[in-house]
């Protein structure tokens, strides 16, 4: 009976409380060893003198003969089942570690994973309404070719409209390059911004015009319309849909074909050669081709 409340008392131990009992239990017996010794080695030194060294001999061959039984029992009960309930503990605490560190590398590999996923559809989604800003977005056309006071020179204004203009397109606009056919070959005539600028950015919420003067000044040029020069402009711009773009940048190049009639042209012979009424115009826009 006073087993069997033991070891109902051990069993609603802790595992703390276990540690603790074991090792004191293991601390108690070591003592005992060393008291057991020092009583040896008293009696030894004690049997010298005695006049009947039988009976200290005896008594050292008892305590001798017990003691490797004690210890022995001692150590074959309570230490080595406490030591491997510990060591069971620390089996299922290193599981338990493992568990844990591979969920949480799972866990982390799946957010990168999503938030990789999610940037790179915000930067598809991104390059989208660019695209569409850049072209569907914006009009580019021309609106008038002039006669510059010089003689020599025309004047081009071109337009550009925002036709989202709730969305807001920065444009940057360089001067317009201008070539003459010359020939099967077109050739790059000169051509400047009238403020001598090279490139402007501008903020487009609405209506834009920008102009370029450009003078055709070969000798030599091909009639593809009897008494025109037949004239190619071509518009590069960079759009993005910030002040401060990084790589969100779209480059644009929009290409316009007109025939031009030159300084000093005849326009009797004009209108004689292609059986034009009234006044031959100064220019006459062609579709791209």
């Amino acid at each position: 009976m006073k087993d069997a409340s033991h070891q109902s008392l051990v069993e609603n131990l802790s595992d703390a409380d276990k540690d603790a009992l074991i090792a004191r239990l293991w601390s108690d017996l070591q003592a005992e060893r060393a008291r057991s010794t020092r009583l040896e080695e008293r009696l030894v030194e004690n049997g010298a003198g005695l006049a009947d060294g039988a009976v200290g001999a005896g008594v050292l061959a008892k305590l001798q003969h017990a003691r490797p039984s004690a210890r022995s029992s001692q150590e074959t009960t309570r230490p080595r089942v406490a030591l491997g309930r510990g060591f069971g503990l620390l089996r299922s605490r290193i599981v338990l570690g493992a568990a844990l560190v591979f969920v949480l590398a799972f866990a982390l590999d799946f957010a990168i994973g999503r938030y990789q996923h999610y940037r790179m559809e915000q930067k598809q989604a991104g390059v989208r309404n660019l695209q569409h800003a850049a072209y569907e977005g914006l009009y580019v056309e021309l609106a008038n070719i002039a006669y510059e006071p010089d003689g020599k020179s025309y004047r081009l204004t071109m337009q550009m409209t925002n036709i989202e203009p709730d969305r807001a397109i920065y444009v940057m606009q360089t001067p317009v390059r201008v070539f003459l056919q010359a020939g099967l070959a077109w050739r790059e005539v000169p051509a400047r911004a009238p403020d001598g600028e090279s490139a402007t950015v501008s903020k487009l919420t609405g209506v834009q015009t920008y102009e370029t003067v450009f003078e055709p000044n070969l000798k030599e040029w091909t009639e593809v319309m009897p008494g025109y020069m037949h004239i190619r402009f071509e518009s590069i711009s960079l759009i993005s849909q910030r002040s401060d773009p990084e790589d969100d940048i779209v480059e644009r190049t929009d290409r316009y074909y007109v025939h031009l009639k030159p300084y000093g042209a005849d326009d009797d012979a004009i209108r004689r050669r292609m059986k034009y009424q009234g006044q031959p115009p100064l220019y006459i826009p062609m579709p791209p081709h």
